[in-house]
């Protein structure tokens, strides 16, 4: 007779910090359990960390609330304790008991039948009808063994599925996911993909003894690090200042060959030797397993999770998620859910999770009477970019971010304010200032939708001003916890790309277009990014569609004498292809990025549709096409008369593009015909700047006459911005990037400038008056230079060490603008705007 398969009220799957945390709970109440484990140890996922693997405790604001101890330490202690408490709480642990299937004994639950998608790593698809059934449940392992649970908890993590490369080459043997232990790696150049903790912290293990000679290079492919944990971030850059490993910022993998791989740079492509490749890039729930079970995802994208009541049940009654797979992986998140979950299993209803003093702090300033989770659901579904996320994941994205109520009328930013945070609307509605010179012009943007994604996406200050309409709650997300959010929701992100793809396309169009009249155009459209060097045009192919700039910028050829010629620079917030699309015919230009720039591909056929409806636009879109084909007719009618000045204009624009003006909005050159060196543009910069010159005009490269000094560009996008810790780095209101007085001296600024443009120096002391040189010889005497004055004053008096970042400022704030300019008396020294200054005409002048 078959033995009947064991009952437990509650099964535990996965005995990772979550599981464990819930089975310890279960033991200390008495509850009869089953912690089910299919590796023959606790915890595989920190098992799993590298030997000697510092492990955070983080937040330290955060109560641990668990049976089983945990603070920072080395991962060979913590796994020690928690075995040693396992053995003490007697936890029932069943080990190489790995889960095959589980499924509802009980009655079939109405309506509950639903069809998943079964994906095959070759991107096959397939679909299977799921019945749901209640509790009991049957646990099936994969020895055959069968098990039968009033309760289920899966603590599975994401770990056991991580996400793949997909370049050319990614299954090369020298592709790994995984690294155990750092000290086997010696003589290696090796390639760490992804920065986030795990990836982080693989480079720094690889990197850290020096007698093990490895070249460990980390890719980063932004410049920021939204998904790591801000010590680990010091660390790496620490690491990284000491010459103990590369941080390569905005890179990605194009192709992986054995000995070498290629990236794909800001300024282009680069190829580097590479004897092993470790790719730490996220992993994803296990879906089809998770769905089997009868549980219900937030969305229909491969990194989405699972929908759970703020009790961490799921769509199937009685099984519960907690853990990395329900969206919450920090260690101390998940051994609290742990301790929760049994608690509301057992019937302690009353308890509230351990961040609730946080909670109740962050919304005891909106109105009305609701409980935090009231809170949370209220933000989470009125806000439309919030709507992919499960309770769990609310409550670690407000920790992070400020929920806020503004009455009607009261400003929320005013224009040009900086600010890179995004704004969403949870009830209410906002009154966009669009028009300085009347106010009373102005957008609505109602309940669901966002504000402020200008500032995220480009980091310039706030476009306009914008005002309650009405009594208004908004979130506000700070610019690190938006690019986590758009990392880790993918609903979230295809929101926010959506919304500022039509508020960029109104913007850029106007004339009188509506949403609803783009809606087909937005519906269609797709974000690209591309390569610096790559094309999205080419000269006489076939095509239509229309490429709105969105990051970077791009430039203009055309094919003249079997040679390339440079037309024009087209910056962020231009568009090409229209040509094509109005007058038919083959493409007359090749359009390629100057640097690493995002696109908004526009199906034609529906922009067409939006033409036709709307002359004002289409008349609109003729005079910029007039524009680009009087140059296409010029240079056709003179390059045999003027081919070696045609051949000098496209040097001399590609030379300055590879200089920054790629990315400039404002850069410094010196025309060597007139500039006499007198160098009085530097002593006019040091004398405006407390002795300190922010330029070097001998530094810096030349081609035909001109110069290209050691100066500030002011990019669209600044580096230097990247990693600011005290935000000390703002934009001011006419586009100058500068560092206000907040500046700790930390240097990560002039270590991400490409340029050079940003050096540390000692603040100089303030300069006596005149008076006070003339009675007691305070001061620089008049034949000294007031800023060598300052700066031995400053180096007397020990001030060398507290050097702060110093970089052009544009003369911000000093009447008569930037006063290199000023006080060149040849005028060779100008400040240009690259879309300005690289035109046909402009550039032929400069150069003949």
């Amino acid at each position: 007779m078959a033995q009947e398969p064991q009952r437990v009220q509650v099964a535990i799957v996965g005995s990772g910090p979550a599981g464990l945390s819930a089975a310890a709970r279960a033991a200390q109440r008495g509850m009869a359990h089953v912690l089910l484990e299919k590796t023959d140890h606790l915890s595989d996922t920190i098992f799993k960390y590298q030997k000697g693997k510092h492990v955070m405790a983080t937040p330290s604001n955060l109560v641990l609330r668990s049976d089983c101890d945990f603070e920072a330490g080395k991962r060979e202690v913590i796994l020690g304790k928690w075995d040693d408490q396992a053995a003490e709480y007697k936890i029932n642990v069943k080990y190489k008991a790995e889960v095959k299937a589980i499924r509802g004994t009980g009655p079939a639950i109405p309506g509950s039948v639903h069809q998943i998608v079964i994906r095959g790593r070759d991107g096959s698809k397939s679909t299977k009808d799921v019945q749901r059934h209640e509790a009991p449940y049957e646990i099936e392992l994969t020895n055959g063994e069968k098990l039968i649970a009033d309760n289920v908890i899966l603590a599975i993590g994401t770990q056991g599925n991580p996400n793949l490369m997909r370049c050319p080459g990614k299954d090369l043997p020298h592709v790994q996911y995984q690294l155990d232990d750092p000290t086997e790696y010696v003589d290696e150049h090796i390639v760490i993909v992804g920065t986030g903790d795990a990836g982080i912290e693989n480079a720094r293990g690889l990197a850290e003894d020096p007698a093990q000679r490895n070249v460990v290079s980390i890719l980063n492919r932004g410049t920021d690090f939204p998904t790591a944990k801000d010590a680990n971030v010091k660390a790496l850059q620490a690491d990284h200042d000491a010459g103990k490993l590369t941080i390569r910022l905005e890179s990605e993998t194009k192709e992986i060959e054995p000995g070498w791989i290629t990236l794909t740079t800001r300024d282009g492509e680069e190829r580097i030797r590479c004897d092993r490749i470790i790719a730490r890039i996220g992993s994803a729930p296990p879906r089809m397993f998770v769905e089997e079970c009868g549980i219900a995802f937030t969305s229909e994208d491969r990194g989405a999770f699972p929908q759970l009541t703020p009790t961490f049940e799921s769509t199937s009654p009685g099984i519960f998620v907690i853990g990395a797979l329900a969206g919450y992986p920090l260690i101390k998140h998940c051994m609290n859910q742990g301790y929760d979950v049994i608690e509301f299993i057992g019937g302690n209803t009353e308890l509230k999770p351990a961040d609730e003093p946080i909670m109740v702090e962050k919304f005891k300033a909106l109105p009305g009477q609701r409980s935090t989770e009231e809170w949370l659901e209220f933000l989470r579904s009125n806000v439309t970019i919030l709507n992919g996320m499960n309770p769990l994941q609310m409550r670690e994205f407000m920790l992070e971010s400020e929920a806020k109520f503004f009455r009607k009328g009261e400003t929320i930013f005013e224009r040009n304010a900086p600010g890179s945070s995004l704004f969403g609307i949870a009830s209410g509605s906002v009154a966009v200032q669009v028009n300085p010179a009347d106010p009373s012009i102005t957008i609505p943007i109602g309940t669901g939708s966002i504000f402020g994604e200008v500032g995220l996406i480009s980091g310039r200050p706030r476009g306009a001003t914008v005002l309650a309409a009405e009594d208004t709650v908004v979130v506000e997300i700070s610019r690190l916890a938006a690019l986590k959010l758009q990392s880790q929701v993918p609903t979230a992100k295809k929101a926010i790309e959506r919304i500022s793809t039509e508020r960029q396309l109104l913007q850029m169009f106007g004339s009188g277009l509506t949403p609803d009249d783009i809606r087909e155009v937005v519906d269609t459209s797709r974000i690209m990014r591309v390569a610096a060097g790559e094309t999205i045009l080419n000269e006489g192919d076939e095509g239509q569609d229309i490429y709105v700039i969105r990051l970077g910028s791009m430039v203009v050829e055309k094919s003249i004498g079997g040679h390339p010629v440079f037309l024009s620079y087209l910056p962020a917030g231009s568009y090409v292809g229209e040509m094509a699309l109005i007058d038919g015919g083959r493409r007359t230009a090749t359009v390629r990025a100057a640097i690493k720039s995002e696109v908004i591909h526009i199906d034609g056929a529906a922009f067409k549709k939006v033409l036709d409806a709307h002359p004002k636009l289409l008349e609109r879109a003729r005079k910029d096409m007039e524009s680009r084909r009087q140059i296409n007719a010029f240079i056709e009618s003179q390059k045999d008369s003027f081919e070696g000045a045609v051949d000098m204009y496209s040097k001399t624009a590609q030379f300055l593009i590879d200089k920054g003006l790629g990315e400039a909005t404002d850069a410094l050159l010196i025309d060597e015909t007139l500039c006499v060196g007198c160098d009085n543009c530097e002593k006019a910069c040091a004398d405006s700047h407390e002795g300190l010159s922010r330029l070097n005009r001998e530094a810096g490269t030349s081609f035909a006459n001109l110069h290209v000094p050691t100066s500030c560009r002011h990019c669209e996008h600044p580096h230097c911005m990247a990693d600011c810790p005290p935000n000390a780095i703002k934009r001011g209101p006419d586009g100058e990037v500068f560092i206000n007085e907040t500046c700790i001296g930390c240097g990560n600024c002039q270590r991400n400038c490409p340029y050079g443009v940003i050096r540390l120096d000692a603040k100089p002391l303030p300069k006596p008056s005149l008076m006070s040189w003339l009675f007691f010889g305070n001061g620089p005497g008049p034949g000294e230079a007031p800023y060598k004055w300052r700066k031995k004053q400053a180096e007397a008096a020990g001030l060398e060490q507290a050097k702060l970042a110093i970089k052009c400022d544009m003369c911000k704030g000093i009447k008569g603008g930037p006063a290199c300019v000023r006080a060149c008396p040849t005028g060779a020294a100008i400040r240009v705007s690259p879309e300005k200054f690289l035109t046909f005409t402009k550039l032929t002048e400069d150069v003949d």
